[in-house]
């Protein structure tokens, strides 16, 4: 594998202006025509080829073509052309038409949150369309723009290069198909339906936005909302620049697109950072199908044993960070850029890197940084960690003050002042700091004890299973520190730095929500184990048979993974909770052991086998210096079999995060939505997680119902108040499903409207509240007979009926 862009997959433009195909003329001109026509196919196939793949999975999923037609125009015309053209005026010189528009996405994704400010706040939801015009109008008329509608010295990737990255954007899509656009309809369709849990308050929080700058707690009218919601904001301004149902962005539209872009995003900035275009696809294939590794199979959510599963949400459950990771990964590109101006060895790998960003490093750094402080709050102390290692190792290395990190790490910290001052209003979410908080449960001890030695070797196996569990992906990183000796570049001392930083914030601040730190890490993490990945390959020297053999090799085995953590785990985990402890598989460290003892002999079987091949090279010389790429591929293959089997146990095993939805409930909110105006509020006796036969019993205990705000686009007097920050904060960071509502007045108020309406309560909700329509929930309880008498009635499909105040 050479090294210089031009063999790893780049190549100049040709033409006699860079960039652009020479003018034809002469009898040879129509072939050149031709040719040029052809090639330009070639070149885009991959692409086109990975879209409609997509386009094909959506429409199977019952996606409108309608729908995915304007999402298509909503994405180039409001995100990527605004975008482009503002990146392509912050860069210095281009590199890759790839990374144009990958960064200009993500800086369109920026510009797009101070687009929806201005539009909200002043009324003008109906124009949005047309805000990419402030930027596009200057672009068109100012000379020195222009000439970035029209860039030239772009280098070419190689189709072998596209092809790479079009199927890992083909595996997510294929997977999401399986695991989630297939599963849940985008509206209920009878009784029975069901859907993820959080579902309906995402899109709650999607329609909020539609109307308040800053969001409230829709399920509570005028509760400030202090959380990362710029995701909810972009998925305001899809349905307001697109015209698109909320419904269909959050069920089909949104996950599959964010993923593409994460990956065309990792990719390019790998690309950039190492100066291997392999390391591109590489890095983006560690980051999107290398999951947890647990050896657990089926994966259910008691043997999620480290909080937040790398798998399932990165995919599709947690739409924030969805959202998020393109616009973190574009900042690990900006810092690692603005990173080589100090002191950076340069080119002294042999490498030819892209060219620097210049001066518009700060401005790229602070767009994004900025954007990513309220999309994902565990995102920027994980990348200001990377930047405070970097910044000691430089300054113990020159003694002198490395002011661009500095002024890196300012703007950066600006941006998290203004997340944590201005949209967290410093609320902690109850995290707290309580070393080992998150783990320690894991090596707790029995009443009698145990003696010391054995609980030290407990102790440092538990966390041995949580360096496992989500860093196996990292092992590319290995070969790449230890032939460096920790002699790093300041970029790599970054990208070690956030991947420390992240699981030592989970180690540290206790509360599931941490565990998101860790995942925050694997964009960096990703890149160095695809930056010394290529290292040893290219070390490796292997011929075309022998790098044919490895990736044969590597499916093969990632295959025979899948095969034996799905036909052996069950049985494996069995044995070893009966054969280990008191042998009754109640020990606190009993989940991890499957993960321990599959490493184990892993670890066992790498050494005899790298000890035959060293044996074996001393007389085969072929042999020499190629063992330890094929060891760092086999497990690297470890976490692999995570994104298979979360596809087949998506399938097999109903996952206890999806509840039931009935279409009885959806009908009626969208009922409430076509008629009523988006500053109506509502009242309803459903606080509830889910009524389906008073699964919970005739109580309810987890106040988690957010249907109705969900699907009537309308904040709701009192609905469900367990996501409220300030019910969070006092539950240690956990759901608060079972704390009473805090204005105990308000909620007896609201109760009476319903169970004993008088026409005093009604003014008062009317007149002090604004509350205009009643929905009643009737498994909740059936409404008095006398609000017919009292209300309007509107609605009625029997499980759910609307009265409206007048």
């Amino acid at each position: 594998m050479q090294t210089n862009s031009t063999a790893t997959g780049s190549a100049p433009a040709t033409g006699g202006r860079p960039g652009v195909p020479a003018p034809s003329g002469g009898p040879s001109g129509g072939a050149a025509d031709a040719g040029s026509r052809a090639h330009a196919f070639w070149r885009f196939l991959p692409a086109v080829s990975a879209y409609l793949l997509l386009v094909g999975l959506l429409l199977a999923a019952d996606t409108k073509a309608g729908d995915i037609a304007r999402y298509t125009f909503y994405a180039a015309w409001g995100v990527v052309l605004p975008g482009t053209l503002v990146f392509r005026a912050l860069r210095r010189r281009p590199h890759t038409l790839m990374e144009d528009l990958a960064f200009g996405a993500v800086t369109g994704l920026v510009l797009e949150l101070g687009a929806w400010a201005v539009l909200v706040r002043s009324g003008l939801q109906s124009v949005a369309v047309a805000w990419p015009l402030v930027v596009v109008v200057p672009f068109a008329l100012v000379p020195g723009l222009r000439r970035h509608w029209r860039p030239g010295g772009y280098r070419r990737p190689s189709l072998a290069w596209s092809w790479s990255l079009a199927a890992v954007v083909g595996l997510t899509s294929l997977y999401y198909f399986q695991v989630f656009l297939s599963k849940f309809p985008v509206l209920a369709v009878d009784e029975q339906s069901r859907l993820f849990g959080d579902m309906p308050y995402m899109l709650s929080l999607a329609a909020n936005a539609k109307q308040h700058v800053p969001l409230t707690v829709p399920q509570v009218a005028g509760e400030p909302l202090h959380y990362h919601w710029f995701t909810f904001s972009h998925m305001a301004m899809t349905d307001m620049v697109g015209h698109i149902d909320l419904p269909v962005v959050e069920t089909r539209l949104l996950v599959p697109a964010f993923a593409a872009l994460g990956v065309l995003i990792m990719a390019v900035v790998a690309h950039r950072i190492t100066a291997r275009a392999w390391a591109g696809p590489l890095a983006a294939l560690l980051l999107f199908a290398v999951g947890e590794f647990t050896a657990i199979y089926p994966n259910n959510v008691v043997t999620w044993t480290f909080g937040a599963p790398a798998v399932r949400l990165m995919s599709w459950s947690s739409m924030s960070l969805a959202y998020s990771q393109p616009l973190l990964i574009a900042l690990v590109g900006a810092v690692a850029d603005g990173l080589r101006r100090v002191g950076s060895p340069g080119d002294a790998d042999g490498t030819s890197r892209a060219p620097g960003f210049g001066r518009g490093v700060f401005v790229l750094t602070a767009l994004f940084a900025t954007a990513s402080s309220a999309a994902k709050a565990s995102t920027l102390p994980v990348a200001l960690g990377g930047l405070a290692v970097a910044g000691l190792a430089v300054l113990i290395r020159t003694r002198r003050i490395p002011w661009t990190i500095v002024g890196l790490g300012a703007v950066i910290a600006g941006a998290q002042l203004f997340a944590t001052a201005a949209i967290f209003d410093f609320e902690s979410y109850g995290l707290e700091v309580i070393p080992f908080g998150n783990v320690q449960k894991y090596w707790a001890e029995p009443l009698d004890g145990r003696p010391v030695l054995l609980q030290s070797g407990v102790v440092v196996a538990v966390l041995l299973a949580f360096f496992l569990n989500h860093q196996i992906k990292l092992l590319g990183a290995v070969p790449l520190l230890w032939r460096r000796r920790l002699r790093l570049e300041p970029a790599q001392w970054f990208l070690l730095g956030a991947v420390v930083a992240g699981p030592a914030a989970y180690l540290m601040v206790n509360g599931y929500n941490a565990s998101y730190f860790t995942i925050s890490a694997m964009p960096f993490g990703v890149v160095l184990s695809a930056w010394g990945y290529c290292e040893a390959f290219e070390r490796a020297a292997l011929p075309r048979a022998g790098k044919a053999a490895l990736a044969v090799g590597a499916a093969a085995l990632t295959g025979l993974f899948i095969w034996l953590s799905y036909r052996y785990s069950a049985d494996l985990a069995t044995f070893l909770a009966e054969h280990t402890g008191d042998g009754t598989g109640t020990e606190p460290y009993t989940p991890l052991l499957p993960a321990l003892s599959v490493a184990a002999a892993f670890a066992v079987l790498a050494g005899v086998l790298g000890l035959l091949w060293w044996l074996c090279s001393r007389a085969a010389r072929g042999l020499r210096r190629r063992g330890g790429i094929i060891l760092l591929t086999a497990g690297l293959t470890l976490g692999a079999p995570s994104l298979a089997l979360d596809a087949l146990q998506s399938q097999e095993v109903p996952w206890e995060g999806s509840w039931v939805m009935p279409a009885s409930q959806v009908n009626a909110a969208r009922w409430i939505r076509s008629h009523s105006a988006p500053s109506d509020i509502l009242a309803t006796n459903s606080h509830c997680w889910e009524y389906n036969d008073y699964l919970y019993g005739p109580e309810c205990d987890n106040y988690r119902s957010q249907w109705l705000s969900g699907y009537s686009e309308r904040s709701v007097l009192i609905e469900g108040w367990a996501y409220a920050p300030r019910m969070i904060a006092t539950a240690g960071g956990a759901t608060a499903s079972v704390a009473p509502f805090w204005d105990t007045e308000l909620f007896n108020l609201n109760e009476a409207a319903f169970y004993a309406p008088t026409p005093d309560v009604l003014r008062r909700l009317h007149h002090d509240h604004k509350v205009r329509y009643l929905v009643v929930q009737r498994k909740a309880g059936a409404e008095s007979p006398q609000l017919r008498n009292l209300a309007k009635p509107v609605y009625d499909n029997g499980r759910v009926a609307v009265y409206e105040l007048s």
